[in-house]
């Protein structure tokens, strides 16, 4: 352990107070803004996150706004921002404020961790910082920091290491000032302590540091090798019928729920794409199309997978709607596809698919 705890904290912190960035949701201490955040920089970059937090919270000032919105305003919102579930989640903790907490965030942990998309991390963040609360938040760049701080092995990757970091977290937490000193770690994992361009040079506590004092800082933190990510070919089909098209709304669960799209989905082994365009239309719409041309293909990466799709020009043939995993549909023009919410994966082909309404 740190020999001299008071004196780790108080450079760190003093370290912190001169050299944090500037973020919108650190000039307030509205539990709401935090909280927005918190969940908004969930696997997401500051830089990304900023312009989105100050759309957001302009669009919602209050948790009871919040809650008087529709899903997909609130998804709308959150476009191209990734993770939906975390939006979803958002809306619907904010209606158990508003109905139950009288649009308050509870100023308790254990109460805060029964509000859909918070767990131990964005619990602590949010009580720390919001509340004062006593308690260490551990993300990715505080197990990082502690890692080379101690020379842990525990591989930060793998869910059961979770407890070594929490333990070296919570006895290290500065509790007169939990939330700044929760901050001041995560931000030095950020600026300085980071994975390949470290800079142990302008640490102000690497002098606690054991892998700086044995120059090993570049084997720390260990990770668990991942699988590799596979690819999925999919082909999806933009359905013209008298000036319009068809998208269609994805379940609430899973990936990507409640967003729009255009219908489609993955191929069969050896299947063509635009045979599977017509077939997955068909499974999904119980529509008869033909396809007309091909408008593009685009690549995009999820967490966990990567996809390669083709999209496909269809004409309408023949049938009436009826949806199988769908859950809404929708004809529309162009002019009306920005009042929904769509994938990010979809914006790539969306300059292509207004090029359509202005051939040369």
């Amino acid at each position: 352990m740190v020999k001299d705890k008071t004196v780790f904290q108080k450079k760190l912190l003093d370290w912190f107070e001169t050299s944090q960035r500037d973020m919108p949701w650190r000039q307030s201490e509205n539990p709401y803004y935090i909280w927005i955040s918190e969940i908004m920089l969930q696997q997401t970059q500051v830089k990304t996150v900023i312009p989105y937090f100050e759309r957001f919270v302009r669009r919602f000032p209050s948790v009871h706004d919040l809650a008087a919105s529709s899903q997909q305003d609130v998804l709308k919102a959150w476009e191209g921002l990734g993770y939906y579930t975390r939006a979803r989640n958002l809306h619907n903790a904010s209606k158990i404020l508003d109905q139950d907490f009288r649009g308050e965030l509870p100023g308790n942990v254990e109460a805060l961790k029964k509000l859909p998309g918070i767990g131990d991390y964005t619990s602590a963040a949010i009580g720390s910082i919001a509340f004062n609360i006593p308690i260490a938040a551990v993300d990715g760049n505080v197990m990082r920091v502690l890692s080379r701080l101690f020379m842990i092995r525990a591989p930060i990757n793998k869910p059961s290491s979770k407890k070594v970091f929490q333990v070296l977290a919570s006895n290290l937490l500065d509790h007169l000032h939990p939330g700044k000193f929760n901050e001041a770690v995560m931000e030095l994992g950020a600026l300085l302590c980071t994975p390949k361009d470290f800079r142990c040079d302008l640490c102000p506590v690497n002098e606690f540091c054991m892998a700086c004092k044995n120059k090993v800082v570049v084997k720390y933190p260990t990770s668990d090798k991942r699988a590799k990510i596979p690819t999925h070919r999919i082909a999806i089909g933009v359905v013209f019928n008298n000036g319009q098209f068809l998208i269609t709304r994805r379940s609430q669960q899973g990936l990507l729920g409640g967003l729009w799209e255009f219908p489609g989905g993955k191929l069969n082994p050896v299947e063509k794409p635009e045979i599977a365009c017509i077939r997955e239309i068909k499974e999904e719409t119980n529509l008869e199309v033909a396809v007309t041309g091909h408008l593009t293909q685009i690549k995009h990466a999820y967490t966990h997978f990567k996809i390669i799709m083709d999209i496909y020009i269809c004409k309408y043939l023949s049938g009436e709607v009826v949806l199988s995993s769908p859950v809404d549909h929708r004809w529309i023009t162009f002019d009306q596809i920005k009042e929904y919410p769509f994938p990010k994966a979809n914006h790539k082909f969306f300059p292509k698919l207004e090029q359509l309404r202005f051939p040369d």
